[in-house]
């Protein structure tokens, strides 16, 4: 995660790896595992059927399953860590989650042949962290209830907001990656990867600080205040992008990298004609933004306190998504100022009657099954089954959709839920060809 609302994030710092033998063969037979399915003809495939969607040119609807209640999926030990060093059992549980995805419900998701070094890329982020109360009801879980402490009360306090310093680490970066190479060099190869696809979302940290009534009443009583702090979280967000750009730490996402709230990135419009393999670009990348807390204001108010100012940020990439769990429905012609739009983010609270009316085929719809069906008493795969079917239907032949399951707080500790909800939604999206 590029940015931490909590705290801040420390430098990377890792002066030795030092694996036990036991560490050694554990992460490299996961790998072996990995290199073994990655290995398999269907993940060409299914790169093809997601650029085919993101193309406008889909062939049916396509399923990704993330955000997913981890705490709750251990079975046989498939999670469990067999590690000890700090870096490696980090690693390892990356590796393990992906292994479990693939067996139990894998979707459309697509296994690199490779495996990824991030560099070692630090933010100092916007200076400012949440103060905050918080109560869980699983201690085991990440998922909790907050109460934010208020620290933007007036203008003076915008001045708290603090402009990003990037810095690569590279030493740590060229440790890690030749620790990699030389664990997995006659197994798979290691990549080093750069920063991909940046969750911006500028509203998602300011009612953080400024607290949610505080912010809404303010777009009425203060709205100059309101500008100026949206302006300076984009301007943040900009200069550190500009680091990014300077540094040549920028790498392409039009790969199995998640895209805003949605699916892979695949597709044949991106990077582009400009393109140097060498040097990435923003208009070579995928770029995102929302403004999830707008869900109850105006198209008028959207617009000004957010999407007008978002542009500044989503013009400079080669295409974009919009949206995660607000209803954008009654907002269409909103976004439809967004030149390089591509996705739209329907959520649970959209009227999808309306989005089919409104969007046709003009742009992919990345649909989100609402994750309650887990928690409910009786398990009902009729009732999965007829939710999906209902957006096939309404969607018709026109439309381009994607199926992502995703904010699953619980889903009451039976994993089976989950790998039954994949099963069934490739069933039906099998079924559905254009």
């Amino acid at each position: 995660m590029l940015h931490d609302t909590g705290s801040d994030t420390p430098p990377p710092e890792i002066t030795e790896i030092r694996l036990s033998s036991v560490e050694r063969d554990t992460l490299r037979k996961l790998a072996e595992e990995i290199a073994e399915i990655a290995a398999l003809p269907v993940h060409a495939e299914k790169a093809r059927l997601w650029e085919a969607l993101n193309d406008l040119h889909s062939k049916r609807p396509m399923v990704w399953i993330n955000e997913i209640p981890w705490n709750e999926m251990n079975v046989n030990d498939e999670l469990t860590l067999q590690c000890s060093d700090p870096w490696a059992r980090s690693h390892e549980l990356e590796l393990r989650k992906t292994l479990y995805q693939w067996r139990h419900m894998p979707g459309d998701m697509i296994v690199n042949d490779f495996i990824e070094c991030p560099l070692a890329i630090h933010s100092t982020d916007f200076g400012i962290h949440e103060e905050v109360d918080s109560v869980k009801v699983d201690d085991s879980s990440d998922i909790m209830s907050r109460h934010f402490h208020i620290q933007i009360k007036g203008p003076e306090d915008l001045e708290k907001i603090k402009m990003p310093v990037v810095r690569h680490h590279e030493e740590v970066s060229e440790l890690i990656y030749e620790t990699m190479c030389e664990l997995y060099r006659d197994i798979i190869p290691v990549r080093k990867v750069g920063q991909t696809h940046i969750w911006f979302t500028p509203w998602d940290y300011l009612i953080r600080w400024w607290g949610l009534q505080e912010a809404m009443m303010d777009l009425i009583m203060r709205p100059d205040m309101v500008h100026e702090a949206v302006d300076r979280m984009v301007d943040a967000w900009m200069i550190e992008l500009d680091q990014f750009v300077e540094q040549n730490l920028l790498a392409l996402d039009c790969n199995n990298t998640r895209i805003g709230s949605g699916g892979y990135g695949y597709t044949s419009e991106l990077p582009g004609k400009d393109y140097d393999p060498t040097y990435v670009k923003p208009y070579n990348m995928w770029g995102c933004s929302n403004a999830q807390i707008f869900s109850e204001v105006s198209p008028e108010m959207h617009w000004e306190f957010a999407l007008k100012h978002d542009l500044r940020w989503l013009e400079r990439w080669g295409l974009t998504y919009y949206g995660c769990c607000e209803p954008l429905d009654r907002k269409i012609e909103l976004l439809k100022k967004i030149p390089n739009l591509r996705k739209i983010s329907i959520s649970p609270w959209n009227d999808l009657d309306r989005i089919v009316r409104e969007v046709g085929g003009d742009y992919v719809l990345s649909r989100k099954p609402n994750p309650a069906i887990f928690v409910e008493d009786n398990w009902n795969p009729q009732k999965v089954r007829a939710e999906l079917m209902d957006v096939v239907d309404k969607s018709g032949e026109a439309c381009h959709i994607e199926f992502i399951m995703k904010d699953i707080s619980t889903v009451r500790y039976k994993p089976e839920r989950l790998w039954e909800w994949a099963r069934i939604a490739m069933d039906v999206c099998e079924q559905t060809t254009h």
